[in-house]
């Protein structure tokens, strides 16, 4: 049995869940997140939460049924808190700074590296060592 999977999925409030057969999309106010759920799996709306179970006893259905949990957590809160990635650098000469919106990063080549940050993505640079992604 799956420990992971047997958990039920809580949802929050101002969070849509659309299931239309194997299709589960879920809309927040940080956007939208869809996905086909695989035949071993069955997905069930029970109010505020979501229950996931296998359809068989197969290794493969145990497998999917803890990934299919946690996949469609991860799309809960995505689309309620969205996500956060730190990077330290640590080095002689690896620096960060923000101009304007674009990333400029020290790492020792001849020239700075500058990244355009893609749609829905804000770089934030608390120390010069630190990037927040």
């Amino acid at each position: 049995m799956s420990r992971i999977g047997k958990k039920a999925i809580a949802v929050p409030a101002g969070v849509t869940i659309t299931l239309i057969g194997q299709d589960i999309s879920v809309k927040g106010p940080k956007g939208v997140q869809s996905w086909t759920v695989v035949e071993e799996i069955e997905v069930k709306q029970d109010g505020a939460s979501l229950s996931v179970s296998p359809r068989g006893e197969t290794a493969r259905h145990r497998s999917m049924w803890g990934l299919s949990r946690t996949l469609i957590a991860n799309m809960v809160k995505g689309v309620t808190e969205g996500f956060e990635q730190s990077l330290e650098m640590v080095g002689v000469g690896y620096r960060a700074a923000l101009q304007g919106n674009k990333l400029e990063l020290s790492l020792g080549f001849s020239h700075p590296v500058i990244i355009d940050p893609p749609a829905g993505i804000t770089f934030v640079v608390p120390k010069q060592t630190e990037v927040k992604i």
